[in-house]
């Protein structure tokens, strides 16, 4: 009898450990629309032949992605580049940290009415996302383009208070990122991040009047998670499957130079 209870008893330790270990071989990530979603779905695929299940949670919001990581509803994400992360962090006290480099996508300045930036009337309507990081990129987008000067030692997170130079007085108009392509009709031009211009049909490398550069480019994407949880093997195979080979080429081919790998 003895003997039969320590059986039983080592076959529920068996599969107390069995299901312990699946719980432990699933994640949640919270990823952006469009682009993001495509991307993440061939990483599911990746992730599944090494033994990791992946749930990707899609976002169409800059600011509910890193709330949802901080307070646990996800374990993590992948839709932000550096200064975004660093900016949340720095204003909302989230402890999260990045974990690894997926892609650039350099962001373009468009135009429904002038075919170059060259083009656009003094006085232009000019949108830019209203976050801090995306708003002060496209602004020194702009300065680079010799349309605007900002004041000196600005860094990467200028804002419309610190231009000094508007030689064609262009207005600035600040709206919500995802807005931005919905906008563009009633605006001269508007600076889009690539994720968003992609779910418009719009593609940075054929469309824009304007584009960042895509080398050396500060504004790196990354695989966040929570700062507590950055040492887990778990996010080392979930960093292995971005970072594969397969994903390299899928990235490549699918978007045609508009998003770039960076690792």
């Amino acid at each position: 009898m003895q003997n039969k209870l320590v059986a039983i008893a080592a076959g529920v330790l068996t599969i107390m450990m069995s299901v312990s270990a699946a719980a432990q071989d699933r994640l949640k990530v919270g990823v952006s629309g469009g682009d993001g979603e495509l991307i993440w779905a061939k990483v599911k695929e990746v992730a599944k032949r090494r033994g990791l299940d992946i749930d990707v949670v899609v976002f169409n919001d800059y600011l509910l992605p890193n709330a949802a990581l901080d307070g646990g509803d996800l374990d993590a994400n992948a839709f932000q580049h550096r200064p975004f992360l660093d900016n949340q962090i720095k204003s909302r006290g989230y402890h999260i940290v990045a974990i690894a480099d997926t892609i650039v996508e350099p962001i373009g300045l468009y135009s429904l009415k002038s075919k170059s930036i060259a083009a656009l009337p003094d006085g232009a309507s000019i949108g830019i996302p209203n976050d801090p990081s995306n708003g002060g990129r496209g602004l020194l987008l702009l300065q680079q383009q010799g349309q605007i000067r900002l004041r000196d030692g600005v860094g990467i997170l200028p804002s419309v208070r610190d231009i000094v130079a508007n030689p064609k007085k262009f207005k600035f108009r600040e709206l919500d990122a995802a807005q931005l392509p919905r906008s563009l009709p009633d605006l001269d031009a508007a600076i889009i991040n690539t994720n968003y211009a992609l779910l418009a049909n719009l593609n940075p490398q054929r469309d824009a009047i304007a584009v960042e550069s895509r080398t050396n480019n500060p504004y790196g994407n990354v695989i966040a998670v929570r700062t507590r949880d950055k040492d887990k093997p778990i996010f080392k195979t979930l960093v292995a499957a971005y970072q594969s080979d397969e994903i390299r080429q899928f990235i490549l081919t699918q978007f045609h130079g508009a998003i770039v790998p960076v690792f």
